[in-house]
């Protein structure tokens, strides 16, 4: 029972040498991590100017600014923010509403997968407006051209309520 006893404390202690010599350590970190050099600031910029580049070739309204604080050049981008409204025609019954409602789902999904839409959800509350889809495209004309896809919206269900919203770029919901 000693000699159990001792190998597994040994395999234990061998175990937590293998995990501390794995991790760096403070002084072996890149330098880069820990102090931002002229060329991680130069290559930060070059990556916001091609993005603005590239956004602006494809349509996209944009704008910069630096912040004042960090010193960070923000990108700005205008998207265009769907409300779902409550619809004329919601006189479906449960079979018809839960169906459509699938759909709507998988219109919502497709939107996300093809790049046009980076956000939905519903409200949680049994107003008016239902929801909102933020979509990401260059023009109103061609978000509210998808907006009016949702097969919730071609039956009556829900109605669309477009208006460009405008965004900073790599910013995270928190």
């Amino acid at each position: 029972m000693c000699y159990f006893s001792f190998f597994r404390k040994s395999v234990c202690i061998l175990c937590l040498v293998a995990i501390l010599s794995c991790q760096k350590r403070p002084e072996q970190q890149d330098n880069k991590e820990l102090n931002p050099t002229i060329e991680t600031v130069a290559q930060k910029k070059v990556s916001i100017d091609s993005i603005k580049k590239k956004l602006v070739k494809d349509g996209f309204q944009v704008f910069d600014y630096v912040d004042e604080e960090s010193g960070d050049t923000i990108l700005m981008q205008q998207y265009f923010i769907a409300f779902l409204k409550r619809g004329p025609n919601r006189s479906q019954n449960k079979k018809e509403a839960d169906s459509l409602q699938k759909l709507h789902l998988e219109h919502l999904g497709k939107m996300y997968k093809e790049g046009y839409a980076d956000i939905s959800g519903p409200f949680g509350e049994d107003g008016d407006i239902r929801g909102i889809t933020i979509y990401n495209t260059p023009t109103q004309q061609i978000a509210d051209s998808l907006a009016n896809l949702d097969p919730m919206v071609t039956s009556g269900r829900l109605t669309i309520e477009i208006h460009p919203w405008w965004a900073a770029k790599g910013f995270s919901l928190r």
